[in-house]
């Protein structure tokens, strides 16, 4: 394979890490962007790489199938094999990121599903945000963990203690979704809180803090 094939793709791929990154959804070298290129090859983010220096010829191009890198200056993401579940069973849906993004990654630490209430949030990502157990990053374990829990009709996934993983029909359409789940992320936060710690002394911060995040969806 040339060393420039899908130019188009792989700059699309930093395009939108620079934009999660202004976001804060991405932060330093943490979280990942997948897109499938053709139906054997997903192009992905180098492994510990700067989001505000990365170059298109950086990103890595993998097979689908084994995960062989054949193409990009750099080794690609340790998740690789997280989007590689993704696209391989959504063939519709080319689009995968994982994201630290912070209110999201906060559900992540309850082991709990992200419960969905907006009509427009269920239409395009599902009932909720399903969990995903515990596995190291990286690893095997965190595979099985996501491939157990891959539903038809779920797009997105709160990896437990450790962030967000969702599935899009294009690199934009998944940043549009990372910010709803944000949204739905800060609102269920804040309904927990009343239900279940009224009297809290952190409470008035912590509702400080996420009730600007919640205002009406206008996208």
């Amino acid at each position: 394979m040339s060393a420039h094939q899908f130019q188009t793709e792989r700059a699309a791929v930093v395009d939108i890490c620079l934009r999660l990154a202004d976001a804060g959804f991405l932060a330093g070298t943490g979280g990942n962007v997948a897109l499938r290129v053709d139906a054997e090859h997903f192009a992905v983010t180098p492994s510990a790489a700067d989001y505000y220096a990365m170059t298109p010829a950086q990103i890595a191009v993998l097979r689908l199938d084994s995960l062989a890198q054949v193409a990009g200056d750099l080794p690609p993401s340790v998740e690789s094999g997280l989007h590689a579940i993704l696209l391989r069973a959504r063939p519709a849906r080319p689009a995968s990121v994982h994201t630290h993004q912070p209110i999201a990654s906060a559900v992540a630490l309850t082991g709990l599903a992200l419960p969905l209430r907006d009509p427009a949030d269920i239409a395009d990502l599902g009932p909720c945000v399903e969990r995903v157990g515990y596995g190291p990053s990286g690893t095997a374990l965190l595979v099985r963990a996501l491939r157990k829990r891959l539903r038809a009709d779920t797009h997105a996934y709160v990896l437990r203690n450790h962030g967000l993983i969702c599935n899009a029909v294009s690199l934009a359409e998944a940043a549009r979704l990372l910010g709803r789940i944000e949204r739905a992320a800060a609102a269920w936060l804040l309904e927990q809180g009343r239900e279940h710690a009224p009297d809290h002394p952190l409470r008035r911060i912590v509702q400080r803090e996420l009730e600007p995040l919640i205002s009406p969806n206008t996208d």
